[in-house]
């Protein structure tokens, strides 16, 4: 059987937040895979889909890789979305600069959906997450999660308050 032919990973940034979103590697692409990462400045992987790779090699190289699995073609269950959320506020901001890297098996549905709901959460209208993601990832989202997206509501919680309390338009720093 011949390898299946993989889109190149992307990289999408809005505001202060960077996300590398890719495709699974295998024990055999996993050095290009380690590179690529790195390249990036990638300081943490999600990891949204079975296992197929051991994650010794990544963070022998001080890659840290978190397993939030669910099911393909589907949506985030909302324990994960909360511990995405968490994630992404804390490492942009104890990490200024740094890149998240997400990965479902083809990069093309459940790894789109966890960096659309960043942006959301960001500030970016849902449509315009979508079509952001869609231009750099071509055939990313499924008819089902675009309806989950479409649906989603913002509690903006990569927003902050100042101390006075009032909102600030920006996310976190």
């Amino acid at each position: 059987m011949a390898p299946m032919s993989r889109p190149a990973p992307v990289e999408v940034a809005y505001r202060n937040m960077r996300f590398l979103i890719t495709h699974s590697p295998t024990s055999g692409t996993l050095h290009r895979f380690i590179a690529e990462l790195k390249t990036h400045g990638v300081t943490t992987i999600v990891r949204v889909c079975e296992a197929t790779y051991d994650t010794a090699l990544v963070e022998k190289e001080g890659i840290q890789v978190l397993d939030w699995p669910f099911d393909d073609g589907s949506s985030p269950s909302t324990q994960i979305v909360d511990d995405w959320l968490r994630l992404v506020n804390a490492k942009f901001r104890e990490e200024p600069g740094c890149c998240i890297a997400v990965h479902c098996t083809a990069g093309l549905g459940r790894t789109p959906v966890l960096v659309a709901l960043a942006l959301i959460e960001g500030g970016m209208k849902n449509e315009d997450a979508v079509q952001l993601i869609r231009q750099k990832r071509r055939g990313a989202f499924n008819s089902k999660q675009l309806l989950y997206l479409e649906k989603y509501r913002s509690k903006m919680r990569l927003r902050f308050k100042h101390s006075n309390g009032h909102k600030n338009n920006c996310c976190v720093q």
